[in-house]
């Protein structure tokens, strides 16, 4: 295949706006032969994976976390046909057709009957008690997984084809197959026969494939399926549909009046970005794009005229500038304070071993002659479990946690002159205390560390000061 073609992959949110999604990205005006030529990796409705594995913020068990925690031998069962409902709601919702609509039905009966039996099979044999299921629960939640994906991509399919667009569903979700391959063999085998000038396909963003999709990658496995695909075809570029654009700050925090559109950024940024939590992409699939020179837009799939944010590998921008303000609205401090460390080493390979071992996230580490800081964000029981470790191993340490936020300006390039002395200003100012400040030479990010009450605050003044009195400057440079 050539580089003709954009592969792009559309969020969950922008998924359940059917409507919207083929009026502005699917179909958006297009005809004939310009309808083709993209590849459109999928995920599931907003709220089906919630449904199938857990609510991703609250917990909230769905089938996964009830067919694990056994204590309602109905539990999961119940969660599953509260699926089915929730797929034929929407089938009903978006189909015209009677039908694609019962065809959309019974691909959805089918999955869910199919995967029931199966744990239907995986409970009669845990209750025998002699049995350890622990590998068999990993593949549960990657089968799980996969519905979700296979319902949406198979719709949406159905949908363009009532449209009268050639459109394939492609299932890479490995569901009654038992060969696993690796993810790119699995990829590079669904698309062999496929000619992307007179084919739009429809692909699932869950790929079974060897190792676990959702093991390797949790809820960022369709941004990897959509990376390796673009990467392994040869994409012209690659595009991620959301609810929003990457803006300069979140919205609902500085004004949608105040908040603009980056525009232009670098993988660099885009990292910066994901430790934070705020990904504009996986980092594992930013990698694959970068690595191949492959640009990334994020367009906003309500906003059908604007082009969006283009991410590249070698974009600077042309004067020092900060490009977003964002953050973490709450971390743990871990502070690890030994008296004797000075000169000594093992200190920091110790405390990471026991970081990495309680999967606790390291957003940012700092150190002097005897303290060695990690802003992290686990909860307390992880942290708890990590003091006590450490505590054995250094019983003259004095190891503490306390909750703090973290606020950072990020920029392909913010060399610019005055920028910290700028920002701790306008923090003394708003009578917002530092507890923390780092700026790495690299001149792509500074992180404020301040009380977890301030993070609002200090993300607007931040704003205000670092972005758009820079950007009334510039605007007022080009009017002159």
């Amino acid at each position: 295949m050539t580089g003709s073609h954009s592969v792009e992959k559309i969020g969950g949110t922008s998924m359940a706006a059917t409507a919207v999604l083929f009026d502005n990205v699917l179909i958006a005006g297009r005809k004939g032969a310009d309808l083709y030529n993209r590849i459109f990796v999928v995920s599931a409705y907003a709220g089906m994976t919630d449904l199938l594995l857990e609510h991703k913020k609250s917990g909230k068990p769905g089938v996964y976390a009830r067919f694990v925690a056994d204590d309602d031998v109905d539990g999961w069962r119940r969660a599953m046909e509260d699926v089915r409902a929730a797929m034929h709601a929407r089938n009903a919702e978006m189909f015209t057709r009677a039908e694609s609509r019962a065809e959309a039905d019974d691909f959805v009966n089918k999955r869910i009957d199919t995967i029931r039996q199966c744990l239907s099979d995986l409970a009669r044999l845990r209750s025998h008690g002699r049995f350890a299921l622990k590998e068999q629960l990993l593949t549960v939640r990657e089968l799980l997984a996969g519905l979700g994906e296979a319902h949406s991509a198979h719709s949406t399919a159905l949908l363009l084809r009532d449209r009268g667009v050639n459109a394939r569903f492609v299932d890479l979700t490995l569901w009654n197959e038992q060969d696993l391959r690796s993810l790119d063999e699995r990829i590079e085998s669904a698309f062999a026969d496929i000619d992307l000038e007179t084919t739009l396909p429809i692909v699932t963003g869950y790929a079974g494939c060897r190792d676990g999709m959702v093991r390797r990658y949790a809820r960022g496995y369709s941004e990897m399926t959509f990376s390796r695909i673009a990467v392994l075809t040869g994409a012209r570029e690659a595009i991620i549909h959301k609810e929003f654009h990457l803006s300069s700050a979140d919205p609902k925090l500085v004004g949608v009046d105040k908040a603009r559109k980056i525009g232009r950024t670098n993988y660099d940024v885009a990292d910066q970005l994901a430790n934070l939590g705020m990904e504009a992409i996986h980092p594992g699939a930013g990698r694959g794009l970068r690595q191949t020179n492959i640009p990334l837009r994020v367009r906003n799939t309500f906003d059908r005229e604007d082009g969006g944010t283009l991410i590249s590998r070698d974009y600077v921008s042309e004067t020092p500038r900060v490009e977003i303000i964002t953050g973490v609205r709450q971390l743990q401090a871990l502070q690890f304070f030994e008296q004797d460390m000075v000169g000594v080493k093992g200190y920091d390979a110790a405390i990471l071993e026991a970081l990495t071992r309680h999967g606790a996230w390291i957003v940012s580490k700092s150190s002097n002659a005897n303290t060695i800081t990690h802003y992290l964000t686990a909860d307390a029981a992880t942290l708890t479990r990590v003091i006590a470790d450490l505590q054995k191993l250094y019983p003259e340490a004095a190891i503490t946690a306390q909750p703090v936020a973290m606020v950072s300006a990020i920029g392909s390039d913010i060399a610019q002159p005055g920028l910290v002395a700028h920002a701790i200003t306008a923090l003394a100012t708003a009578q917002i205390d530092i507890i923390a400040m780092q700026h790495q030479i690299r001149n792509v990010d500074v992180q404020f560390v301040v009380d977890v009450a301030e993070f609002d605050a200090a993300v607007r003044v931040l704003h205000e000061a670092l972005v758009e009195r820079n950007m009334e400057a510039r605007e007022g440079r080009q009017a002159a």
